[in-house]
């Protein structure tokens, strides 16, 4: 533990000396005219929106980028560059979107239907996420010179939200004409309300943007600071080096100390929509999982409510669906709670007494609240259930499982999923999709690719019949979906995640977008009295 505090202060130590070189401007973090200092949890090492995937880019690029639609924490889409939400053609196979007129680029240069295009081609042609976006979109084509236009591959009326995604946030044709296949990952030029001054994998730099089309921010810039270490992230905030922490990357007992400690008022607290979703992967197509029965009594044996106690004091509230409940289309659809009923599936499937039912768990070894949930779920089980199901565990670097994940490696992992955009199209698209299926197998498909390789006949169609569908008639198909999932418990939900973010008591209370994104430029000093 010592080692962790030494190492963190030294990574902090770098970080300030950096700053301290010239970036910030000013010395006295304290000063209204110097930047705020934030800390969150992992390096950034890309700053191309076409590559980044990890939490800390993405919400460094939403600082620095617009995209078309914005949503607010309480659901609604705003238009952002779009001026109106797009006007979808009587097929719903063609989209037209009206775009601002008053937005330049960092480096200057114009903003107009020709950049929009420019952007979305290169992330369909290199995205990481590109599968997201080029399974709906099949075409970019510009109509005028602030309208753009797009070509569906079939009708998707979550369209606005979609165009939400902080990947798809326009970049600069005159700074990226030599990167149309490949990454910039050192740099970027958008048209947020911050450019990018400095960036290295530990620290970036953030100066208000003179020549933003909208609200300036609220402070004097940023200083974006990595770190590796939950005590680490802790300590900074607790010895005020640091202003604002962004992370739900915490131990369990620091973040219910910093939670205690801003009903104290001893710190400001901000929460963000409950977005994140814990759940465990059960491997559906080979023995003895394959059997529903067995996959329904693991369901039945689960105690949220107790685990979450147990596990985040509360911070983290039991979860049903794979949808969080805040999104339309919600359902809670899986089991509660029964140890009578669990014990009673499991002996009719001969388990029991002298035969028990032998499972692995796998956690991420690097994720605290991975390692506390399971230890807690496998003594649960013992004291309720240990003749009839006995848990064993096994810890992984999560790197290391999420590439053995497609290869049918584990029987049970724990694992978490934030949609790009919030919406319940995305979270079960990527859980349920199945392009190629036997029998209630998928064979090639996100549920292969997700570690459950569970089917169901029909799933698919139900699955691109959302897609089409508005108001209730969606929403019915979305529980039916859910519940039919529920029933065949591929997945087992526990928890949602709810974003938190802490500030010294001088600052303001940090505050979220509908993405669960920190609104960085709403962070500013509190007048002295």
């Amino acid at each position: 533990m010592q080692g962790g505090k030494q190492r963190a202060k030294k990574q902090l130590g770098l970080a300030l000396v950096l700053l301290g070189l010239g970036l910030a401007g000013c010395s006295d973090s304290s000063s209204p005219r110097s930047p705020l200092v934030v800390a969150a949890y992992g390096s950034i090492d890309t700053t191309d929106p076409a590559q980044a995937t990890t939490v800390s880019a993405l919400q460094l690029l939403s600082a620095l980028g617009d995209p078309l639609y914005a949503i607010h924490a309480n659901g609604k889409i705003e238009p952002r560059l779009a001026t109106a939400l797009p006007k979808l053609s009587g097929d719903g196979l063609r989209a037209e979107i009206p775009l601002r007129q008053d937005v330049r680029f960092h480096d200057g240069s114009r903003f107009d239907a020709e950049a929009m295009a420019f952007s979305l081609r290169r992330f369909l042609a290199i995205g990481k996420l590109s599968y997201v976006v080029g399974d709906r979109i099949e075409a970019v084509r510009v109509l005028g010179p602030y309208r753009l236009g797009l070509k569906l591959r079939r009708p998707y009326t979550p369209l606005a939200a979609l165009l939400s995604s902080v990947n798809l946030t326009p970049v600069s044709p005159r700074a990226y004409r030599q990167h149309r296949r490949s990454y910039l990952t050192g740099g970027f030029v958008g048209t947020g309300p911050y450019r990018l001054s400095f960036h290295s994998s530990q620290l970036q730099r953030l100066d208000p943007f003179n020549g933003y089309w909208g609200e300036r921010p609220r402070n004097n810039g940023l200083a974006l600071v990595s770190m590796g270490t939950s005590t680490g992230l802790f300590g900074a905030l607790r010895s005020r080096d640091v202003d604002v922490l962004l992370s739900t990357s915490l131990d369990p007992d620091q973040q219910r100390a910093l939670h205690q400690q801003a009903q104290r008022g001893q710190l400001r607290e901000g929460a963000g929509p409950a977005l994140e979703i814990g759940y465990i992967s059960l491997l559906s197509d080979r023995p003895p999982l394959n059997n529903p029965k067995l996959r329904q009594a693991l369901a039945l044996s689960l105690n949220r409510a107790q685990i979450g106690r147990r596990v985040s004091d509360g911070l983290r509230p039991p979860l049903r669906g794979l949808v969080p409940p805040s999104l339309p289309g919600a359902v809670a659809a899986w089991p509660t709670h029964n140890i009578a009923a669990a014990r009673q599936l499991l002996r009719g499937e001969g388990y029991c007494g002298a035969k028990p039912l032998q499972l692995n768990l796998t956690y991420r070894s690097n994720v605290p609240t991975d390692r506390l949930f399971a230890l807690t779920w496998q003594e649960s089980l013992r004291q309720e259930l240990g003749d009839c199901l006995q848990l064993s565990l096994t810890g992984m670097e999560s790197t290391t499982a999420y590439r053995q994940l497609g290869d049918g490696a584990f029987q049970l992992i724990m694992l978490d999923w934030i949609g790009d955009y919030p919406d319940a199209d995305n979270y079960l698209m990527p859980l349920l999709a199945c392009s190629k299926a036997k029998g209630h197998s998928c064979l090639v498909g996100a549920s292969a690719s997700s570690g459950s390789f569970w089917a169901a006949p029909g799933l698919q169609q139900q699955l691109e019949q959302t897609e089409k569908l508005e108001g209730p008639a969606r929403i019915a198909v979305l529980e039916s979906i859910q519940r039919r999932t529920g029933a065949a418990v591929p997945y087992l939900p526990v928890w949602l995640v709810r974003p938190r973010a802490w500030a010294q008591p001088q600052l303001s209370s940090p505050s979220f977008d509908g993405s669960g994104r920190v609104l960085l430029s709403q962070l500013s000093r509190r007048p002295q009295r």
